[in-house]
């Protein structure tokens, strides 16, 4: 029986069974290395995307990219709420990518934790989902994953509820007929994490791919003691096999 499946017995530590646990998945940063190349790429398209619909320079599509993305969480909602853009259309050409799947990274380890840990696992991502299948497929992780929630099915009374939205996680959780207790977030963004746990999920802080990120606030963030609403630091999925929930990890 695998590390992961390990239930323990009595005497010997208080190992759960996660069989019965649904993980949910960040894709950029989480699965694979996007620091690396990805989200230079994406802040460009996004920027040269509203330089051409807004009729602005490169430099003030930049600072709207980023003030949005601070105010709002997602620069796509500053752009839905003060520009009226279409979230399908800014979505579509923001992450075409040509060759994106040479940029792509990840660990070999990585794919044989997914592969071996119990439960359902569901990918949870801020990106839309023909980007978020193309990058699984990439990687040779698709196959893992039961299902892909993307931003696209992240609205809330018709409107555009991104992580870290507590209303959308609701959303989510009752479509998987799971409680929050039961239900574990793998996550970079600290932010999306601080929801979570208020909802009760469990919560575990991927630090693997933080060096190098310069994207956000998680930027230099991995010597930071780990916050109270996260109850695991990890830097690889495969410490998710050691991983005892009730302890929380340093």
């Amino acid at each position: 029986m695998s590390r992961c499946s390990s239930a323990g017995h009595a005497g010997r530590g208080t190992r759960r069974n996660f069989g019965c646990r649904t993980w949910l998945f960040d894709l950029d940063n989480t699965l694979h290395d996007a620091s690396h190349a990805v989200f230079h790429r994406l802040d460009a398209s996004m920027t040269a995307y509203i330089a051409q619909e807004l009729g602005v320079s490169d430099e003030q599509a930049d600072h709207l990219r980023r003030d949005y993305w601070r105010r709002y969480g997602a620069t796509l909602l500053g752009l839905e709420r003060h520009h009226g853009i279409r979230a399908a259309h800014f979505l579509h050409l923001t992450h075409e990518l040509p060759g994106l799947e040479h940029d792509l990274r990840a660990v070999v380890h990585d794919r044989a934790a997914l592969r071996r840990l119990k439960g359902r696992k569901v990918v949870l991502t801020n990106a839309p989902a023909a980007y978020a299948r193309r990058v699984l497929t990439a990687l040779g992780l698709a196959s893992h994953f039961q299902s892909i929630v993307s931003i696209e099915g992240m609205r809330v009374f018709g409107r555009l509820r991104p992580k870290p939205d507590t209303r959308m996680l609701r959303i989510v959780l009752a479509r998987l007929k799971v409680a929050p207790e039961h239900a574990v977030l793998v996550e970079d963004t600290l932010g999306h994490l601080r929801a979570a746990r208020r909802l009760g999920l469990q919560t575990v802080w991927m630090q693997g791919f933080l060096r190098a990120n310069q994207h956000g606030p998680e930027a230099g963030a991995r010597l930071r003691r780990r916050p109270h609403y996260v109850r695991a630091r990890i830097r690889g999925l495969r410490e998710l096999c050691r991983w005892n929930p009730s302890v929380p990890s340093r």
